[in-house]
C-alpha cells in the first residue's frame, strides 16, 4: 500500500487494520473483524471490530425493513460517523456484507447479524442488530422464522439486554401504500410489545433531501406506531446511500450534496441515542412467546381434528362389525385399518420436527428448527413433552426432517374371520366399541382445552403486541370462530368476530396477498 497523505493520519490506526476493497474517490476499506461468531446451530452470527470499553456509553439499534431498502450501507454510514470521516478525507470503511449474496446453508434462513463496533477513535460503543430483508422471494415460513432468531437472541443476556432505538428502514421512493407493504409494515410491528413504542424511528434511504410525503403518508395509512416529535409526526431521519460510492471529478457536486444529506440525518440518530431512554426486551420477548405458542397450538388443534376423524370413522365401522356379528348374516366386507408412517417432511414449511418415538406423533412441527437439546423445544415443559399423548420425557423426543403420518389401508374380513374375533366376544365388541368412545371424549376434552388455550393467546397478544389485530392473528381467526362455536363458546367466537371488524378491509386485503405470495 502506498504512503498516508498527511490528511489520512487520522485514520492510520484503522487503515492498518483494514484491506482495500477499491481505489478512488473516496478510497474504500473493509474493516478486518475482531471476532466473527458462527455457530451453525443458532439462527444467529456476531461480527466484532475493536474491544468493547465498559466505561464507554454503549448503545444497542435493532434495524428491521423490507428486503432493497439499503440497510446494509446505512450500518457502513454510522460507522463512517462514528469515525468522524469527512467527505475531504477521501476515504470510506465498511464492516457489513449483503446477506442476500452469501451462499451458505444459512443464506436461505433467517439468520440474523449481531455487529459489535467498538472504536477507539469513538466516544460511544454500538450494537447493530441487523435483521434479514422481509418480504424476499423465501416466503412468510422465512419471515416468521426472523421472529424465532430475535427470540433465541434476546435470550443472550451477554449481548442483547436492552434496546436504545429500533429502526425502520424505508426508501424514499415508497409510495402508495399496497398490500405487499401492508403485509411488511404489519411483519415488523408484530415483533415487539407496546412499551417500545418510543423507541421506533423512520430512517428514510435513498433521499435526495425532500420531505418524505409519500413515506410519512404510507406510515400514517398503515397505522405503523412509532416515536413521535413535538408536532405529533413520526421521528425520522433522511439518508442518501451514496456516500461510500467513488465519484469522478465532474460528479463531485452531487458527491457534497450526498455527504452533507446523510450526515445531518445522522447527527440527528444519534442526537436521538443520546437522549433516548432504553427499553428491556422483556415484553417483547412475551409477545414472541405468545405468537410460537399460538402457531403450535393451531397446529395441534388441525391434527387432533384429524385424530378425531380417523376414531369416528373406526366407531362407525366397528358398529356396522357388530350389527352384522349379531344378525349372524354372511357377508364380506373391506375394513379401513390405521397405521403410522414416518415421511420426508415438506421442506417449504420447515427443516425439522420435533416427535415422539412413544406415542408416534408430531409435537412440534412446523417451526422447530434451532434448538439443539430438545429439553429447550418450546414444547417442552419440566423435561416432559406438553404436546404428545402420554406427556413423555424429552429422551422419548427425535429431531429430524422427517415427521409422522397417518395412513390408512383396506383389508378384507370374511363371516369366518369375524366369527372367530368375535363369535362368543360380543360383550368384547361392545367393550371395544365403549373404549373407541373414550377415546374419542379424550380427544374432544384435549382439542377443547387447546382451542380455549389458542384463544387465551390471541388475547395476551392483543393486550401486549404493539401490532393489534395483526395478521399474525387474523390468519387463523376464521378457523378459531368455527372450532368456538363447536365447543359451545358464542362470546368467544364474538370476540374474534369483533377483531376481524376492527381489521379492516386494507388489512384482508393484505392476508389474501399474504395467502397467495408467502405460502
Amino acid at each position: 500500500m502506498a504512503s498516508l497523505g498527511p490528511e489520512l493520519h487520522k485514520f492510520a490506526a484503522i487503515i492498518d487494520q483494514s484491506s482495500v476493497i477499491e481505489e478512488g474517490t473516496p478510497t474504500r476499506y473493509r474493516l478486518k473483524p475482531k471476532t466473527d461468531f458462527h455457530d451453525e446451530s443458532e439462527p444467529f452470527r456476531k461480527t466484532t471490530f475493536g474491544e468493547r470499553d465498559k466505561n464507554k456509553p454503549h448503545k444497542i439499534i435493532l434495524m428491521v425493513g423490507e428486503t432493497g431498502t439499503g440497510k446494509t450501507k446505512l450500518i457502513n454510514a454510522m460507522i463512517n460517523y462514528m469515525l468522524d470521516v469527512k467527505r475531504e478525507d477521501k476515504v470510506w470503511f465498511e464492516f457489513t456484507d449483503d446477506q442476500s449474496d452469501r451462499t451458505s446453508a444459512h443464506s436461505q434462513t433467517s439468520r440474523i447479524t449481531v455487529y459489535g463496533v467498538y472504536l477507539q477513535e469513538s466516544k460511544t460503543d454500538l450494537t447493530v442488530i441487523d435483521t434479514p430483508g422481509y418480504g424476499d422471494t423465501r416466503g412468510i415460513e422465512n419471515d416468521k422464522e426472523i421472529a424465532k432468531s430475535l427470540l433465541s437472541l434476546s435470550k443472550c443476556n451477554d449481548w442483547v439486554h436492552k434496546i436504545d432505538a429500533v429502526c425502520l428502514v424505508v426508501k424514499a421512493s415508497q409510495n402508495r401504500l399496497s398490500d405487499r407493504q401492508i403485509y411488511i409494515f404489519d411483519a415488523v410491528q408484530s415483533l415487539f410489545g407496546k412499551d417500545i413504542v418510543e423507541n421506533i424511528a423512520l430512517l428514510v434511504t435513498y433521499s435526495h433531501g425532500a420531505h418524505p410525503k409519500n413515506v410519512l403518508t404510507a406510515v400514517e395509512e398503515a397505522k405503523f406506531q412509532c416515536a413521535k416529535n413535538d408536532k405529533n409526526q413520526p421521528v425520522y431521519f433522511l439518508f442518501d446511500n451514496c456516500q461510500g460510492e467513488t465519484f469522478h471529478e465532474e460528479y463531485q457536486i452531487v458527491q457534497e450534496q450526498s455527504w452533507n444529506l446523510s450526515f445531518k440525518g445522522m447527527t440527528g440518530f444519534f442526537k436521538l441515542l443520546d437522549n433516548i431512554k432504553p427499553k428491556t426486551l422483556k415484553m417483547t420477548q412475551d409477545v414472541l412467546r405468545q405468537r410460537e405458542k399460538l402457531e403450535a397450538n393451531i397446529t395441534n388443534i388441525q391434527s387432533q381434528i384429524r385424530k378425531m376423524e380417523s376414531k369416528q370413522n373406526e366407531l362407525k365401522q366397528h358398529q356396522e362389525i357388530l350389527e352384522y356379528v349379531k344378525n349372524d348374516k354372511n357377508f364380506e366386507c373391506e375394513v379401513e385399518v390405521e397405521y403410522k408412517e414416518k415421511v420426508d417432511i415438506d421442506l417449504s414449511l420447515a427443516k425439522e420436527a420435533t416427535c415422539c418415538t412413544v406415542c408416534e406423533e408430531n409435537c412440534h412441527y412446523p417451526g422447530c428448527w434451532w434448538v439443539s437439546n430438545l429439553s429447550q423445544c418450546s414444547v417442552m415443559k419440566k423435561s416432559h413433552c406438553t404436546v404428545c399423548t402420554n406427556k413423555c420425557h424429552h429422551s422419548k423426543h427425535v429431531k429430524e426432517a422427517k415427521i409422522y403420518e397417518t395412513k390408512t389401508k383396506t383389508e378384507k374380513r370374511t363371516n369366518n374371520d369375524l366369527k372367530k374375533q368375535y363369535e362368543d366376544k360380543i360383550v368384547g365388541v361392545m367393550s371395544l366399541i365403549n373404549k373407541l368412545d373414550v377415546e374419542l371424549n379424550e380427544l374432544k376434552i384435549k382439542k377443547i382445552k387447546l382451542v380455549i388455550e389458542t384463544f387465551d393467546s390471541v388475547q395476551a397478544l392483543e393486550m401486549i403486541t404493539l401490532n393489534t389485530d395483526s395478521l399474525i392473528i387474523l390468519q387463523h381467526v376464521d378457523f378459531l370462530i368455527e372450532r368456538l362455536k363447536e365447543i359451545n363458546e358464542p362470546e368467544k367466537a364474538e370476540t374474534l368476530e369483533k377483531i376481524k371488524e376492527r381489521a379492516g378491509e386494507e388489512k384482508k386485503q393484505a392476508l389474501e396477498y399474504m395467502k397467495m405470495f408467502y405460502k
